[in-house]
């Protein structure tokens, strides 16, 4: 979703493996094609040469984050453990900070493992408009969070804190649309650049592998 739009439908299932085929008979994706190198590299939050880290770059209200989810979430528990893998919600306006804030508070609370597809869910299955305080609490207690814990996590200043590094994270990464995918402050993708969210997924595998070799 806009800025720059990375709104690509899956075209259908099994294009990461023709990709991956694709990349070894070429040589890999192509750069300034289906993934950008930065100019200068961005924060990684886990130290250089221990984990490869890669960060989804997500907001609630984006339909295509919705749709990428389930295949995101498939993909990031099959990583091998030296890649770190961690979602960062964008915070371009006012209105994408409220996302951050429902992001971090329920980070704060440990319920994003249990409440963060319900997010999606609501909004964009079920058509609930979380965008004032009111409507986001009443949702979190009807489903089994504590409301009063909820509402000081979302007013809290480590959570400002949290989104406020989040937003210097993503322009640091220059991400103008989401989803998009950074590996190790190096190189972001995207469905746009690399023609859909299953080859989204297989050019960040071959970027997690350069970025192992030190590329």
């Amino acid at each position: 979703m806009k800025r720059r739009d990375f709104s690509i439908h899956l075209a259908g299932t099994g294009l990461g493996l023709a990709l991956a085929g694709s990349a070894r008979a070429q040589g890999g994706p192509v750069e300034g094609t289906q993934y950008v190198r930065l100019s200068s590299p961005a924060p990684n939050s886990v130290p250089e040469g221990k984990k490869v880290e890669v960060v989804e770059f997500f907001w609630y209200e984006c339909g295509h984050c919705f749709n990428f989810e389930p295949l995101l979430d498939a993909w990031s528990k099959r990583l091998p453990a030296d890649v770190a893998f961690r979602r960062v919600p964008v915070g371009f306006t006012a209105r994408h900070q409220i996302g951050q804030k429902i992001f971090y508070a329920l980070e704060e609370m440990g319920q994003v493992g249990a409440m963060h597809r319900k997010v999606f869910t609501a909004i964009h299955a079920q058509g609930k408009r979380l965008l004032s305080e009111s409507d986001i609490v009443a949702f979190m207690v009807a489903n089994g969070l504590d409301g009063a814990k909820f509402t000081e996590s979302f007013r809290s200043f480590s959570v400002a804190t949290k989104a406020n590094r989040a937003k210097q994270l993503s322009e640091a990464y220059k991400i103008d649309g989401v989803p998009a995918i950074g590996v190790q402050g190096r190189y972001y993708t995207s469905g746009a650049l690399a023609g859909g969210h299953d080859r989204a997924l297989a050019v960040a595998d071959y970027l997690i592998g350069r970025a192992r070799q030190g590329a």
